[in-house]
This record gives C-alpha cells, structure tokens and sequence, in this order.
C-alpha cells in the first residue's frame, strides 16, 4: 500500500467524528466512515477550491497535497460503506436518498467518474494555478451529479 493511500485510509477512518452531533453516536460504523469520508472530500476540495477562486494564494506544494489526498479517498473501495437500510427512510442522521440502492450502477459509475476527476486534477494541480483552474470543473461536476441525485437537500 502507498504513502498516500495509508494516510488516506488513517484520516478516513480517524475523521467519522467531523460530524458529531446529536444521534452521531448512534449511527452504525458504516455512516459514521461515510461522512467522514465527505468531510474529507469537503476539506481538500476546500483548499483547492480556495486556490482556483483566487480566495488564497496559490501554492503549488498544498495543492498537489490536497489533490493527492483527494484522489487517495476518491479511489477507496466505497462498497461497505452503503449497505442497504443506510438511507434517510431507514435512520436518521443521513442524506443518502433511497434511489442510490434502486439505482446502483448509475450510483457506482457516477463514484467513478469523481475517482476520474479526482486523477486528472491530482495530475495538473502542482504544476501552475490555470492547470489547476481548469481540473476543477470536472470534480465540481462529478460532485454536483451525484448530489443532485442521490442526497437529500438540506
């Protein structure tokens, strides 16, 4: 196993807390591991993100380190966790919709395309601020497409 992917794994599993709350105790493993997951995604994409907009000045070492780590948890082995009855119509404390069991090969392929975009910025963003610009569009989009159908609106 690589560097990169070890400590992905150790943040993933560390961070299920990100999102403690009322209940977040009561949420099975799997839930717990997928938020954390998110808050991941959320953290990087916010470094990156800031970056592209111009928010913070860019700097090619943190952007290949937040894209790397994005494309580490973008690459993980997602399967265990969505089991079924893991859904907003089975337990609170969740936004994942129904539809991403009904619909599990779109699901999976629309977690492959975030796993394409996450590479492909991975592969630009420590090399100059426009090759980063113009790798997030993609991610963005793989994000949006997946959230728009299979997350439960605030």
């Amino acid at each position: 196993m690589s560097k990169s992917a070890f400590s992905a794994i150790f943040i993933f599993a560390s961070t299920g807390l990100a999102f403690a709350g009322p209940g977040h105790d009561d949420l099975p493993a799997e839930v717990k591991a997928r938020h954390g997951l998110m808050a991941n995604y959320a953290l990087n994409l916010g470094v990156l993100g800031d970056m592209a907009k111009g928010k913070t000045d860019y700097n090619a070492e943190v952007a290949a380190v937040a894209a790397a780590n994005l494309a580490a948890f973008a690459n993980t082995d997602q399967s265990l966790l969505w089991p079924a009855d893991t859904d907003t119509m089975s337990i609170e404390g969740t936004r994942a919709l129904p539809k991403i069991w009904d619909e599990r090969a779109d699901f999976d392929a629309k977690e492959a395309d975030m796993a394409k975009a996450a590479e492909m910025v991975a592969g630009v963003a420590g090399t100059d601020l426009a090759a980063l610009q113009g790798a997030m569009g993609g991610v963005g989009g793989a994000c949006s497409a997946c959230h728009k159908l299979y997350r439960e609106p605030k």
